[in-house]
Protein backbone atom coordinates (compact mmCIF):
# COMPACT_ATOMS: atom_id res chain seq x y z
CA UNK A 1 0.00 0.00 0.00
CA UNK A 2 0.88 3.47 -0.98
CA UNK A 3 0.35 6.73 1.02
CA UNK A 4 -2.67 7.11 -1.32
CA UNK A 5 -3.58 4.46 -2.57
CA UNK A 6 -4.42 0.90 -2.43
CA UNK A 7 -3.11 -1.65 -4.95
CA UNK A 8 -4.90 -4.31 -5.85
CA UNK A 9 -3.18 -6.90 -8.70
CA UNK A 10 -5.15 -8.78 -11.19
CA UNK A 11 -4.57 -12.10 -13.08
CA UNK A 12 -2.29 -10.54 -16.07
CA UNK A 13 1.01 -8.99 -15.08
CA UNK A 14 1.34 -4.94 -15.00
CA UNK A 15 -2.74 -4.58 -14.52
CA UNK A 16 -3.52 -2.90 -11.45
CA UNK A 17 -6.33 -1.61 -9.86
CA UNK A 18 -5.67 1.25 -7.32
CA UNK A 19 -8.29 2.00 -4.54
CA UNK A 20 -7.72 5.89 -3.82
CA UNK A 21 -7.59 6.69 -0.02
CA UNK A 22 -9.99 9.52 0.37
CA UNK A 23 -9.57 12.01 3.20
CA UNK A 24 -13.52 12.85 4.20
CA UNK A 25 -15.34 15.50 6.48
CA UNK A 26 -19.02 17.20 7.16
CA UNK A 27 -17.87 19.17 3.30
CA UNK A 28 -16.98 16.08 1.25
CA UNK A 29 -13.91 14.26 0.53
CA UNK A 30 -10.53 14.88 -1.59
CA UNK A 31 -8.46 11.82 -2.96
CA UNK A 32 -5.27 12.01 -5.29
CA UNK A 33 -5.59 10.97 -8.92
CA UNK A 34 -1.91 10.80 -9.77
CA UNK A 35 0.85 10.81 -7.95
CA UNK A 36 3.97 10.60 -9.79
CA UNK A 37 6.31 8.96 -6.95
CA UNK A 38 4.06 7.17 -5.33
CA UNK A 39 2.93 5.24 -8.88
CA UNK A 40 6.77 5.25 -10.03
CA UNK A 41 6.67 2.34 -7.31
CA UNK A 42 4.46 0.38 -9.02
CA UNK A 43 5.32 0.65 -12.71
CA UNK A 44 4.25 4.47 -13.66
CA UNK A 45 7.38 5.32 -16.05
CA UNK A 46 7.92 8.89 -17.06
CA UNK A 47 5.83 11.99 -17.12
CA UNK A 48 2.43 12.44 -17.44
CA UNK A 49 2.27 13.69 -21.39
CA UNK A 50 -1.41 13.86 -21.29
CA UNK A 51 -4.22 14.35 -19.46
CA UNK A 52 -8.25 13.67 -21.53
CA UNK A 53 -11.34 13.79 -20.12
CA UNK A 54 -14.00 11.56 -22.19
CA UNK A 55 -17.68 11.96 -21.58
CA UNK A 56 -20.25 9.10 -22.88
CA UNK A 57 -24.24 10.38 -22.56
CA UNK A 58 -25.64 6.66 -22.39
CA UNK A 59 -25.45 3.30 -20.88
CA UNK A 60 -24.62 1.07 -22.95
CA UNK A 61 -22.03 3.34 -24.82
CA UNK A 62 -18.75 1.35 -25.86
CA UNK A 63 -15.47 3.44 -26.44
CA UNK A 64 -12.30 1.07 -27.82
CA UNK A 65 -10.74 -0.86 -28.15
CA UNK A 66 -7.50 1.45 -28.58
CA UNK A 67 -3.89 1.26 -28.38
CA UNK A 68 -0.88 3.05 -29.69
CA UNK A 69 1.33 0.88 -31.68
CA UNK A 70 5.57 0.79 -30.60
CA UNK A 71 7.38 3.07 -30.54
CA UNK A 72 4.74 5.19 -29.07
CA UNK A 73 3.31 2.36 -26.44
CA UNK A 74 1.81 4.43 -23.44
CA UNK A 75 1.45 3.61 -19.94
CA UNK A 76 -2.65 4.43 -19.01
CA UNK A 77 -4.50 5.68 -15.82
CA UNK A 78 -8.02 5.56 -16.05
CA UNK A 79 -10.57 7.34 -13.49
CA UNK A 80 -14.48 7.31 -13.72
CA UNK A 81 -15.44 10.78 -12.02
CA UNK A 82 -18.78 10.68 -12.79
CA UNK A 83 -21.39 7.37 -13.09
CA UNK A 84 -19.99 3.70 -13.45
CA UNK A 85 -18.08 1.99 -16.38
CA UNK A 86 -16.95 -1.21 -17.06
CA UNK A 87 -13.38 -0.51 -18.15
CA UNK A 88 -11.57 -3.39 -19.94
CA UNK A 89 -7.70 -3.97 -20.82
CA UNK A 90 -6.63 -6.61 -23.31
CA UNK A 91 -2.97 -7.75 -23.19
CA UNK A 92 -1.52 -7.52 -26.72
CA UNK A 93 2.04 -8.20 -25.87
CA UNK A 94 3.50 -10.54 -27.99
CA UNK A 95 4.85 -13.95 -26.60
CA UNK A 96 3.35 -13.21 -23.22
CA UNK A 97 1.68 -15.91 -21.39
CA UNK A 98 -1.62 -14.00 -20.59
CA UNK A 99 -1.88 -12.73 -24.62
CA UNK A 100 -5.07 -11.91 -26.16
CA UNK A 101 -6.68 -12.17 -22.05
CA UNK A 102 -8.62 -9.59 -20.36
CA UNK A 103 -9.16 -7.71 -16.97
CA UNK A 104 -12.59 -6.08 -16.47
CA UNK A 105 -12.79 -3.65 -13.86
CA UNK A 106 -15.70 -1.61 -12.99
CA UNK A 107 -14.67 1.97 -12.04
CA UNK A 108 -17.35 4.44 -10.62
CA UNK A 109 -17.34 8.00 -8.76
CA UNK A 110 -18.42 6.25 -5.87
CA UNK A 111 -15.89 3.06 -5.91
CA UNK A 112 -13.29 5.52 -6.05
CA UNK A 113 -10.64 2.70 -7.98
CA UNK A 114 -8.56 3.34 -11.46
CA UNK A 115 -6.93 1.54 -13.32
CA UNK A 116 -3.32 1.42 -14.01
CA UNK A 117 -2.47 -0.05 -17.95
CA UNK A 118 0.52 -0.32 -18.71
CA UNK A 119 2.00 -0.51 -22.54
CA UNK A 120 0.91 -3.24 -24.79
CA UNK A 121 -2.55 -3.12 -24.13
CA UNK A 122 -5.75 -2.31 -25.88
CA UNK A 123 -7.80 -0.56 -23.66
CA UNK A 124 -11.92 0.40 -23.65
CA UNK A 125 -14.72 0.41 -21.53
CA UNK A 126 -18.78 0.43 -21.51
CA UNK A 127 -20.83 3.37 -19.82
CA UNK A 128 -23.07 1.20 -17.24
CA UNK A 129 -25.03 4.75 -16.63
CA UNK A 130 -25.69 7.90 -18.27
CA UNK A 131 -23.77 11.15 -18.27
CA UNK A 132 -20.13 8.68 -17.22
CA UNK A 133 -17.45 11.53 -17.20
CA UNK A 134 -13.44 9.78 -17.35
CA UNK A 135 -9.94 11.35 -16.83
CA UNK A 136 -7.01 9.90 -18.56
CA UNK A 137 -3.23 9.98 -17.47
CA UNK A 138 -1.24 9.32 -20.12
CA UNK A 139 2.28 8.71 -19.93
CA UNK A 140 3.02 9.76 -23.72
CA UNK A 141 1.39 11.92 -26.01
CA UNK A 142 -1.24 10.58 -28.65
CA UNK A 143 0.03 9.70 -32.17
CA UNK A 144 -2.72 9.61 -34.73
CA UNK A 145 -0.12 7.21 -36.86
CA UNK A 146 0.60 4.88 -34.37
CA UNK A 147 -3.27 4.81 -33.42
CA UNK A 148 -4.12 1.43 -33.38
CA UNK A 149 -7.75 -0.70 -32.19
CA UNK A 150 -9.21 -4.36 -32.13
CA UNK A 151 -13.51 -4.85 -32.62
CA UNK A 152 -15.04 -4.62 -29.19
CA UNK A 153 -17.44 -7.69 -30.37
CA UNK A 154 -14.17 -9.26 -32.01
CA UNK A 155 -15.01 -13.42 -30.50
CA UNK A 156 -11.67 -13.87 -30.03
CA UNK A 157 -11.64 -11.63 -27.56
CA UNK A 158 -14.49 -12.55 -25.54
CA UNK A 159 -15.59 -9.38 -23.64
CA UNK A 160 -18.90 -9.99 -21.90
CA UNK A 161 -19.94 -6.30 -22.26
CA UNK A 162 -22.86 -6.18 -19.47
CA UNK A 163 -24.96 -4.16 -21.75
CA UNK A 164 -25.64 -4.37 -25.26
CA UNK A 165 -22.85 -2.70 -27.19
CA UNK A 166 -24.39 0.66 -28.47
CA UNK A 167 -23.27 4.32 -29.54
CA UNK A 168 -19.81 2.99 -31.38
CA UNK A 169 -18.66 5.45 -33.45
CA UNK A 170 -17.65 5.12 -36.62
CA UNK A 171 -14.32 4.51 -36.20
CA UNK A 172 -14.51 2.00 -33.29
CA UNK A 173 -16.90 0.16 -35.38
CA UNK A 174 -14.62 -0.53 -38.35
CA UNK A 175 -11.83 -1.56 -36.08
CA UNK A 176 -11.27 -5.24 -37.58
CA UNK A 177 -11.51 -8.27 -35.69
CA UNK A 178 -8.23 -10.53 -35.05
CA UNK A 179 -7.34 -12.71 -37.52
CA UNK A 180 -5.80 -16.49 -36.56
CA UNK A 181 -2.35 -14.99 -37.59
CA UNK A 182 -2.42 -12.02 -35.00
CA UNK A 183 1.02 -12.04 -32.68
CA UNK A 184 0.58 -9.04 -30.74
CA UNK A 185 3.13 -5.92 -30.06
CA UNK A 186 6.57 -6.39 -30.06
CA UNK A 187 8.27 -4.89 -27.09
Amino acid sequence: MTARFEVETTPIEGLLVLKRRKIADERGHISRLFCAEELAEIGWRGPVAQVNESASRFAGTVRGMHFQNPPYSEIKLVTCVAGRILDVAVDLRHGSPTFLEHVAVELSADNACSFLIPEGFAHGFQALSDDVRMIYAHSAPYRAEAEGGLSPTDPRLAIAWPLPVAHLSPRDAAHPQLGTDYRGLAA
